[in-house]
């Protein structure tokens, strides 16, 4: 690779992480051809895009991108495979899958959303993160609970309080 592809190079990946909320960095070391295949096949299905590069280029598009990636710059030994997704959890989920077969990929680390994940053993906490919408939908659900059962009290008092209200008034 001359300078002017590892210049190209390097400027492809700073795109990838000035755009990325959610990047995921994994070993694939000692994986077979056919397994990585299967692997990539899993992560398409998923709308997860997968790229290989050298971890000094990637390191080099990591400080141009203009983010934080703290610790996860220490995460570049060896093999490394870079995760992007628009789903914060889909890559967790799609390594989970794949290694119901044998142990790697391994989560090397992860950046979601500003936050850094660091090792393999926070693959299950990743996997089940909530995402942005999810959490809403909860709030809102939470939130409309409290008024709906005020609503349901008055109606179904209504009628209650109406018929106490025409037994007094015959009484009298």
């Amino acid at each position: 690779m001359n300078r002017e592809e590892k210049n190209a190079a390097i400027a492809e990946l700073t795109e990838k992480f000035k755009n990325a909320n959610c990047l995921y960095i994994a070993d694939t070391s000692s994986i077979s051809a056919v397994d990585t295949n299967n692997f990539r096949r899993e992560l398409f299905k998923n709308d997860i895009e997968m790229l290989v590069a050298k971890n000094t280029l990637i390191l080099k598009a990591m400080r141009n991108s203009g983010k934080e990636f703290g610790e996860l710059e220490g995460a570049l030994k060896g093999t490394s495979a870079l995760l992007f997704s628009a789903n914060f959890k889909s890559p967790a989920q799609a390594i989970l899958k794949f290694r119901k077969k044998g142990t790697k990929p391994a989560l090397k680390g992860a950046f979601v959303d500003s936050a850094i994940f660091i090792g393999d053993d926070q693959l299950i906490a990743l996997s089940n993160l909530k995402s942005k919408e999810d959490l809403i939908g909860e709030i809102m659900g939470l939130l409309q609970s409290p008024a709906q059962n005020v609503i349901s009290a008055l109606q179904s008092g209504g009628g209650k309080i109406a018929g106490i209200v025409k037994t007094l008034s015959e009484r009298n």
